[in-house]
């Protein structure tokens, strides 16, 4: 979901910004709260798709607020938004990837969060939530949900003597070998694309020690913990645990798994109903949280935020759309809709979210996911990290000299956020 970044903004444009945000206060205090109320709401994908049928009960709720919907695909929706941006189109408000949310704050575009949604800030996962804190300000709040966890064969692995999957990266790296002894040479026991940076970053984060240091204008990958990942993941490949292939290699994930070929998958939530639909009806599969050095491991949190746009001339109905869009009753609705896990954890207590076993394991993985850095390059960053553990696994770096070259690639990528922190511009 990455895509190109804005340049350095120039004052002007902040100070404009500021003041349409005071216009905005303004209206939205001397008349704009109720009759003929027309708010803009972007998403994208499958909750484009959906959201509409939870509107007619908003608006009920909330008689002379309307919402216009407008759909965007992901592939292009963050040069949409930035484009946006840039010729003031902004809508009211939208969905907007977690990662990106420290990068539309530097750019100043959306709006903190009034005083009457402080109440928003409760009954959430920490993590994710934190996700939407930027310089101690709480800019967007969490809408679903996700993380990446393992998806598991439960019969192969039942059939190599473990009933459930290990918590330790030792342990788990035996009952691979195991599952491997009995699928025979010609299949794996994990599935790691080589062109998907999600595994290895799940890997990092089980560590003690940031991925980022300096404030996030330097690499950290030369620390011992996340060269511990590294060799860890490279031995799966060097063992022939996990086949050297990138997911353009794969003919698809799901016959792949369905026939044994792997019987470990890292993935998120949306694979549940893809495994439903498409597996043989007596493959049996479940969800699992992911292992770490010494005991169940963290993850990274995923899904996607609501903001409200500074340039919006609706702040208050905006407001209440996010307010009513994250009550908990409304996320279970949501949650039956299109299967989108909720953020707010009250809501998994509902019987129609805790009643599907495949979804249980998330809860927990959510409660131990850990943040990424909040510096607007970090995707560029994983990129690249990526892009040198690929060259590791196929024998151009040992596990230390790859995390050098990572940390000088992120260096590098991050040259301008040193300089503007030197010059108190940050």
């Amino acid at each position: 979901m990455a895509g190109p970044r804005m340049s350095l903004i120039r004052p002007d444009r902040r100070a404009a910004l500021g003041l349409m945000a005071g216009a905005a206060a303004g209206l939205a205090g001397c008349g704009r709260r109720g009759e003929g109320t027309r708010l803009t709401f972007w998403a994208m994908g499958n909750e484009a798709t959906n959201v509409p049928q939870l509107l007619p009960r908003f608006e009920a709720l909330n008689p002379g607020i309307t919402v216009d919907v407008q759909a965007l695909p992901w592939t292009a929706a963050h040069q949409k938004l930035l484009t946006a941006y840039a010729g003031s189109s902004l809508p009211d408000l939208s969905q907007v990837g977690n990662t990106w949310v420290s990068e539309m704050s530097a750019i100043g575009a959306i709006s903190e969060l009034p005083s009457s949604a402080t109440d928003l800030l409760t009954d959430q996962f920490p993590a994710v939530l934190d996700t939407n804190r930027v310089n101690g300000r709480l800019v967007g709040v969490p809408w679903y949900v996700d993380t990446r966890l393992l998806f598991v064969r439960t019969d192969i692995l039942g059939r190599a003597g473990y009933d459930a999957v290990p918590t330790t990266w030792a342990d788990w790296k035996a009952s691979m070998h195991a599952v491997k002894r009995i699928q025979g040479p010609e299949k794996y026991a994990i599935l790691l694309p080589l062109n998907e940076f999600e595994q290895l970053l799940t890997l990092g984060l089980q560590g003690d020690e940031p991925l980022l240091r300096d404030d996030d204008t330097r690499g950290n990958f030369s620390s011992p913990s996340f060269v511990a990942a590294l060799a860890f993941y490279k031995s799966l490949f060097d063992e022939g645990l996990a086949p050297v292939a990138s997911s353009t290699q794969i003919s698809n994930v799901w016959t792949e798994f369905d026939r044994g070929w792997f019987s470990f998958h890292f993935s998120g939530p949306w694979t549940i109903g893809e495994f439903r639909d498409r597996l043989s009806p007596t493959t049996q599969w479940n969800t699992a949280g992911v292992p770490g050095p010494r005991g169940p491991g963290a993850s990274a949190p995923g899904g996607s935020s609501l903001v409200v746009y500074r340039s919006s001339l609706n702040q208050e109905a905006a407001w209440k759309l996010v307010r009513f869009l994250m009550d908990p009753a409304t996320q279970v609705e949501f949650n039956r809709i299109t299967g989108d896990l909720p953020s707010r954890p009250s809501a998994w207590a509902d019987p129609a979210v805790v009643a599907d076993p495949a979804i249980t394991a998330f809860k927990g993985q959510l409660e131990r996911a850990r943040p990424v850095p909040k510096a607007p390059e970090w995707e560029r960053v994983v990129t690249e990290m990526q892009i040198v553990a690929e060259r590791m696994v196929r024998g151009e770096f040992t596990p230390e000299t790859a995390a050098a070259e990572i940390d000088r690639r992120a260096d590098r990528l991050l040259a301008k956020r040193r300089w503007m922190r030197e010059q108190g511009r940050a």
